[in-house]
C-alpha cells in the first residue's frame, strides 16, 4: 500500500508569500494529477503561533536566515510565515484537496521548529503521522511539496527512519536553495531513499 505525502503547499511558500519558493506554484498541477495513483493521500501544514521562536522577528537585532542556537538545536531564523489562521498558512486553493484524507499540522510549539511531518526538529514530539500510516497498512510513501531542501527532505528522512520505503518525487518539489538540495539528495539516497 502506497501513500502520497503532500508537504506544506501553503501560500506563504508560494510566489508572493513571505517565505516563497521560486516557481513553487508550478508543481501544483503535477501534484493534482498524481494523487489518483495512491492508496492514501495525506498532507502536512506548517501552523505556527505568531510568537514562534524560529521567526527572526522574535530576536532583537537578528535578521532572517541568520542561524542561532535555540534550546540546544541549530535554528535558521525565518521571516514570519504560516502563522495560525492567517491567509499565508492556508493550503493553496489551486491544490486539489478532495483526495486528502488527513492533514498533519506541525510547528505549533513556539520553542521548537518542525520541518518534518513526522516529528519536530528535536524529535521531542510526534505528530502521529507514522502511526496513522501504519494503521492504514501503508508500507511505501512518496513525498512531494515545498520546500525540497527543508520540509520535504526532513519528512522523507523521517519516513525512512520509520521503516517506510521512501521516495521523493523530483518533478513535484522545488527547493529554496538548489545547491543545498543537491547535497541533501545524496544524504537521502545514502540513507536508502529513492528519487523518482
Amino acid at each position: 500500500m502506497k501513500a502520497l505525502i503532500i508537504v506544506d503547499m501553503q501560500y506563504d511558500f508560494l510566489p508572493g508569500g513571505s517565505l516563497e519558493v521560486a516557481k513553487g506554484d508550478e508543481i501544483i498541477p503535477i501534484i493534482n494529477n498524481i494523487q489518483k495513483d495512491y492508496d492514501l493521500v495525506v498532507a502536512t501544514q506548517d501552523w505556527h503561533p505568531k510568537e514562534h521562536m524560529s521567526f527572526s522577528s522574535q530576536h532583537v537585532g537578528k535578521l532572517p536566515f541568520e542561524v542561532i542556537d535555540l534550546d540546544g538545536l541549530s535554528q535558521v531564523l525565518w521571516p514570519d510565515h504560516c502563522v495560525q489562521e492567517s491567509y499565508g498558512s492556508e493550503l493553496s486553493e489551486d491544490l486539489d484537496t478532495t483526495q486528502i484524507e488527513a492533514i498533519f499540522r506541525k510547528g505549533m510549539d513556539p520553542r521548537i521548529d518542525s520541518y518534518s511531518g513526522f516529528y519536530d526538529n528535536g524529535k521531542r514530539k510526534d505528530t502521529g503521522l507514522a502511526g496513522y500510516l501504519r494503521a492504514r497498512k501503508i508500507d511505501e510513501v512518496h513525498v512531494c511539496g515545498l520546500a525540497a531542501d527543508y520540509c520535504v527532505f526532513y519528512t522523507a528522512m523521517d519516513a525512512i527512519s520509520e521503516g517506510f520505503k521512501t521516495s521523493i518525487i523530483s518533478k513535484a518539489t522545488k527547493a529554496i536553495d538548489k545547491g543545498d538540495f543537491m547535497e541533501k539528495k545524496n544524504t537521502f539516497i545514502q540513507a536508502g531513499g529513492f528519487l523518482i
